[in-house]
């Protein structure tokens, strides 16, 4: 936020439904879960209408990351009137070196939510309770930032998340399929800037450049040894991602912003 403010942006943030410090869906605020991806959309139609629309001045840009840019590319051809440009940052597409396709994990999750069985975990289980080592950590490079965020789930436990559950896997899978669909992508007339994180190890940069490579007003950005959160990254990676983001988006100097 310092980072926009000081390019002369207003900002406007959220925590999605079951994440960060909004009510959680089910009993165990630990399990990350949602019954559809449309459900974020409606919660990001909401923000613009109660937050965004009244309290900001125009024009207005997205600045993304991860399920959250998931999140935007699905509500993209909604937003065309209202959003100028769209920066995201590796977009969870799929999981990286996955075996099978992004429509046999919805399958496979699908016949699990049929049996009862979508509130457990898909992967990783609760967040541990002591902090796990910086050296084991797929996020950054940068260890005063890594201490930083781990230093707020210590001092703020109720803000963690554990590992997906199978229904939000299968809801995951469903947006990824959806934005996938010739038809959809063709839908989207917000030009966007998609920056990958070249030593992802959390969604799959290859499917992001791909994807990337297929939108009509859509540009890719490889930002090569940057681990998943570039934003928290070490200066060397935040930098280029600063520095295109100064290039594709008008700041302070636009007469406009």
């Amino acid at each position: 936020i310092r980072n926009l403010a000081d390019r002369g942006f207003g900002v406007a943030t959220l925590d999605w439904r079951g994440q960060g410090d909004s009510d959680r869906l089910i009993r165990d605020r630990q399990r990350g879960y949602v019954s559809s991806f449309r459900d974020y959309t409606a919660d990001l139609e909401q923000f613009f209408e109660e937050i965004v629309l009244p309290d900001c001045r125009g024009p207005y840009y997205i600045l993304a990351h991860s399920a959250g840019a998931l999140i935007t590319l699905l509500a993209a051809p909604s937003m065309v009137n209202r959003v100028r440009r769209m920066v995201l940052i590796a977009p969870f597409l799929t999981l990286p070196d996955l075996p099978v396709s992004i429509s046999t994990v919805r399958r496979v999750c699908s016949l699990f939510c049929a049996l009862g069985l979508g509130r457990l975990y898909a992967a990783w289980g609760p967040r541990p309770r002591a902090t796990a080592p910086f050296e084991t950590n797929k996020l950054t490079s940068d260890p005063e930032r890594y201490r930083r965020n781990t230093r707020i789930y210590e001092e703020y436990p109720q803000l963690a998340l554990g590992g997906p559950t199978i229904r939000w896997l299968r809801a995951a899978a469903k947006a990824s399929e959806a934005v996938n669909d010739p038809d959809f992508m063709a839908r989207i007339q917000v030009p966007l800037l998609i920056i990958a994180a070249g030593a992802d190890q959390v969604v799959s940069t290859r499917a992001v450049e791909a994807y990337a490579r297929r939108l009509r007003l859509g540009s890719l950005l490889m930002i090569d040894g940057s681990r998943h959160e570039i934003l928290q990254e070490a200066d060397i990676y935040r930098e280029q991602l600063l520095a295109a983001f100064d290039a594709f988006i008008p700041g302070s100097d636009d007469p406009t912003a």
